[in-house]
């Protein structure tokens, strides 16, 4: 052996995925490739559901939409000709049932103001506290009419995914929720228009806009099936 070049240990002689045995190595080649090819093909479902209609969308529709929505679903409202200029928030109540048997109602819970509180100062927010609640709101405001008549499936839809996860974050939020069953709740938004500079001169409404929307009876499912 050359001076200077004392051998290695055994145990440094090879690292990550070469140090592993053959069939290790396999299962960690094919994992990889399991992955790669789920991301490729998320890419290329998100990239068909913004790109202008063409012959794959056309045939694909209904595959590309389920795939996307809602929770991947993608808007340009940040960078519209006319960008968002109202704050609006999410906020919920509910008849709960209690261990006695009455029925509790609760008062409305601002659940955007929660999301807010978790993700102002916070260096890494989370997806959900970021984007959940506002996208289901989106998602259901696309599929329903001006006077919450759901439009087809997607509407329903909507509805569902809605009520989920505003009966998920009661059950978290609520003291009242936690300490019963809830049977029905009704969401609301309260839009507020962002206020102007000082110095622009224009004047803006400062009173909220409330959109309420009916009540909705929660399934039993959803009531009490791993939401808490």
């Amino acid at each position: 052996m050359p001076v200077g070049s004392p051998e290695l240990p055994a145990s440094q002689a090879s690292t990550g995925v070469a140090a592993l045995s053959l069939r290790y190595q396999v299962v960690a080649a094919l994992a990889l490739a399991v992955i790669g090819v789920a991301a490729c093909v998320h890419l290329a479902m998100v990239f068909l559901s913004l790109a202008p209609e063409n012959t794959v969308s056309k045939q694909h529709g209904a595959a590309i939409s389920d795939w996307v929505n809602p929770e991947f679903e993608q808007n340009w409202k940040l960078f519209a000709p006319n960008p968002l200029q109202q704050n609006i928030a999410v906020q919920v109540r509910a008849e709960v049932r209690m261990k006695d048997g009455m029925l509790r109602t609760t008062g409305w819970n601002d659940l955007s103001a929660l999301d807010g509180a978790a993700i102002d100062g916070n260096l890494v927010p989370s997806h959900t506290q970021q984007n959940e609640l506002r996208r289901a709101w989106d998602f259901f405001l696309g599929s329903h009419t001006a006077d919450n008549r759901a439009m087809g499936l997607r509407g329903a839809l909507s509805e569902q995914y809605l009520r989920r996860i505003v009966v998920m974050r009661l059950y978290r939020a609520d003291a009242t929720a936690e300490q019963g069953v809830v049977q029905r709740v009704q969401v609301r938004s309260s839009t507020t228009n962002v206020q102007p500079p000082k110095w622009s001169g224009e004047r803006v409404s400062e009173t909220p806009v409330y959109r309420e929307l009916p009540w909705w009876t929660v399934t039993a499912d959803e009531a009490a099936g791993g939401v808490r």
